[in-house]
């Protein structure tokens, strides 16, 4: 023969149990031979990776369809900022909006988490004037972020609007203000009590919005903690508390609540969850009635306080090094 011809034979299913051989030779030549042998489960595995992700190519694109058909179909705006949603989210908002919102950065009142002021940072002990007025009952308030913006909008589309899924969002911001109780290690197992509310005012919401946001919050910390819903009780209604002067609010709130079980709570740590903390009157009580049935302590725990004072400049605000330091000088005072 004058060309030298390559001649390849594969030969299937050779040696029961292996996949697969190959031999090589050339005609007129000596011969070469080269034999790859690889196992079946090796043969097997790799169909099934490449069939896996055939199948999630294909359910993507299907999701992707359904999305963008059930947009088209059903278009709604993001309820904090208006715009035009075109992706199918649980909460009706948008990713911006809910990426604005952020934790407090300000310096706070060491005891209620109200906003201070520069004057407040340098000269005073770390108190606002409300606590120096009206020294709140509970020992320490936390909270995520300013009832305001998007945060406000969020926790209206829960109360007002009755969407249920934004109470995982919240829950995790709250998970993340509890998180900043001191003493808060692995032996720290305080008893988390919602603040309740009145049986007429449940019937009439149909949920319990403060009870939603705690068991979505203790699913997010990092040791587990029991959840007292019925520990609390109102002894009767109240009044709304916008536009009543802080004696008014006291006198409302007084004998609103009751403990059904004070020998659950001696010599505990209780936190007295709420989602709004406003001036701190209703968790005042709680903090007093949980305090007088034997609690040790009882801290104050919302999503957003409402701060009564106004805007602070940039510099305190955003926490440079000039506020942050009066801060501490103020705390340690």
């Amino acid at each position: 023969m004058h060309h030298a011809a390559e001649i390849t034979i594969l030969i299937a299913q050779v040696l029961s149990g292996y996949g697969s051989a190959a031999v090589r030779f050339r005609v007129g030549s000596t011969i070469d031979w080269r034999v790859v042998f690889s196992s079946r489960a090796t043969l097997d595995r790799q169909r099934r990776v490449e069939r896996a992700e055939q199948r999630t190519s294909l359910v993507a694109a299907f999701v992707t369809a359904i999305q963008s058909i059930f947009s088209a179909l059903f278009p709604f705006n993001c309820k904090l900022c208006d715009i035009l949603l075109l992706t199918i989210f649980r909460v009706p908002a948008c990713q911006e909006c809910l990426d604005s919102i952020r934790p407090i950065r300000a310096p706070r009142c060491v005891q209620c988490g109200e906003r201070l002021l520069p004057a407040q940072l340098l000269f005073g002990d770390g108190h606002c004037q409300g606590c120096r007025d009206f020294e709140p009952q509970f020992d320490h308030a936390v909270s995520f972020g300013e009832y305001a913006g998007e945060l406000r909008g969020l926790i209206h589309l829960l109360k007002c609007d009755k969407v249920l899924p934004a109470a995982p969002v919240l829950g995790d911001m709250l998970a993340r203000a509890i998180k900043q109780i001191q003493g808060s290690g692995e032996d720290f197992r305080p008893l988390i009590v919602p603040v309740p509310l009145h049986a007429g005012k449940r019937g009439e919401r149909g949920f319990h919005q403060a009870a939603l946001i705690v068991r979505a919050a203790v699913k997010c910390l990092p040791q587990p903690m029991e959840v007292a819903s019925g520990l609390l009780q109102r002894g009767r209604p109240t009044r709304w508390q916008v536009g009543l002067s802080s004696e008014e609010r006291i006198a409302n709130i007084r004998g609103g609540f009751r403990v059904t079980d004070p020998q659950r709570v001696k010599g505990v740590t209780v936190i007295v969850v709420d989602d709004v903390l406003t001036t701190g009157k209703t968790g005042s009580e709680c903090a007093r009635v949980l305090k007088k049935a034997g609690a040790e302590r009882v801290w104050a725990a919302t999503v957003a306080p409402t701060f009564k004072t106004a805007v602070l400049p940039k510099s305190v605000e955003y926490g440079e090094e000039e506020a942050l330091e009066a801060a501490e000088v103020a705390v340690s005072v």
